[in-house]
């Protein structure tokens, strides 16, 4: 974190305890031969997180490297099954909380994985993918990114939608073009989320999304992950602060039934600088990703609820952003 939070108080601590809490969204490096960065996943549970979804793959690297990576993550994960378990399963969820074991479930950003195969959805969600978006900032075989000239939902899209929805996978439309989120959120007939987006109305990003966007998620039943990226924030503003102030935003727009966190931290920050650098097409300076991505990170996750509920958020309010929503959606979706 970037600012100095106070103490958790004891009516958060409460809330904590007493409530599932679930980040949506985390990454690793895709480095299937590396586990050196994944005993910092206890960043999660020392904050007290229940559940969280680690990538495994995003457009811009290979698709050649989402299986490695799966069984990479899975073998770690079975290896150190005192602290860490894998979710596949609504049962899984409640077990990982009872037993005091963060749960990870994984996610793929971007189409670019499935090669053009869709027959690839059913592997990956047997292997503990949870969402997958349509397209990372860039157009691919699915449809448009959001800092691409969007070209729309495909034929090909459409067929993964309906191939995920048949799976249990839930569809994101995090990093996608604005034309073809509402394609998206048009086709499918089950909830659709932004993972970990931003709205566009309290800081103007192109990874950003517009009140539009926000909306029509919001009428599919599905659920906003804020996150903690400080460009997406404001100004390069990683803080408390900024992240309630969207936060509060969103429920004002859709209410408190339709937000959730999903912090988008990035333990090798070295490394996602060095690619945001190398790859200005994807991720263009002008956007301030040049800057360095200051984010925060998972210790942030009470002093966030600790700062809703001082705005005057309800217990209830708060079990739904802290991880019933996303609980929700699994509810609705997975099979």
């Amino acid at each position: 974190m970037t600012n100095n939070p106070e103490p958790i108080d004891a009516r958060t601590q409460d809330l904590i305890d007493g409530y599932l809490v679930w980040d949506n969204h985390s990454c690793m490096p895709l480095r299937a031969d590396d586990h050196s960065f994944l005993p910092q996943l206890a960043q999660f549970r020392d904050a007290a997180v229940d559940i969280v979804s680690l990538n495994v793959g995003f457009d811009s690297v290979s698709w050649e490297n989402t299986l490695p990576m799966l069984h990479s993550f899975r073998d770690w994960i079975s290896k150190h099954d005192d602290e860490y378990m894998l979710v596949a399963t609504l049962d899984d969820i409640e077990q990982a909380r009872n037993s005091k074991r963060l749960g990870i479930h994984f996610d793929i950003e971007g189409a670019s994985a499935l090669n053009g195969c869709l027959e690839n959805i059913e592997i990956y969600y047997q292997l503990g993918v949870r969402w997958m978006l349509i397209a990372y900032n860039q157009n691919n075989l699915a449809g448009g990114g959001c800092q691409d000239e969007d070209s729309g939902l495909t034929e090909f899209g459409r067929e993964m939608l309906d191939e995920m929805q048949r799976v249990g996978m839930v569809i994101c439309c995090s990093h996608t073009g604005l034309k073809t989120t509402m394609q998206v959120m048009e086709h499918a007939n089950q909830p659709v989320i932004f993972s970990h987006s931003n709205p566009a109305a309290m800081w103007q990003h192109k990874r950003n999304i517009n009140d539009e966007a926000i909306s029509a998620c919001a009428e599919t039943g599905g659920v906003v992950g804020v996150n903690g990226i400080g460009i997406f924030l404001g100004d390069n503003g990683a803080t408390i602060d900024n992240i309630l102030k969207h936060i509060d935003y969103l429920v004002e727009l859709v209410g408190p039934e339709h937000v959730g966190i999903g912090l988008d931290y990035v333990f090798d920050q070295q490394e996602v600088n060095d690619f945001v650098k190398e790859n200005p097409h994807i991720f263009p300076p002008e956007e301030g990703y040049a800057e360095g991505l200051e984010m925060l990170a998972p210790p942030a996750i009470p002093h966030i609820i600790q700062g809703l509920a001082r705005l005057g958020y309800t217990d209830e309010d708060l079990r739904k952003i802290m991880g019933g929503n996303h609980l929700r959606i699994a509810q609705q979706v997975w099979k």
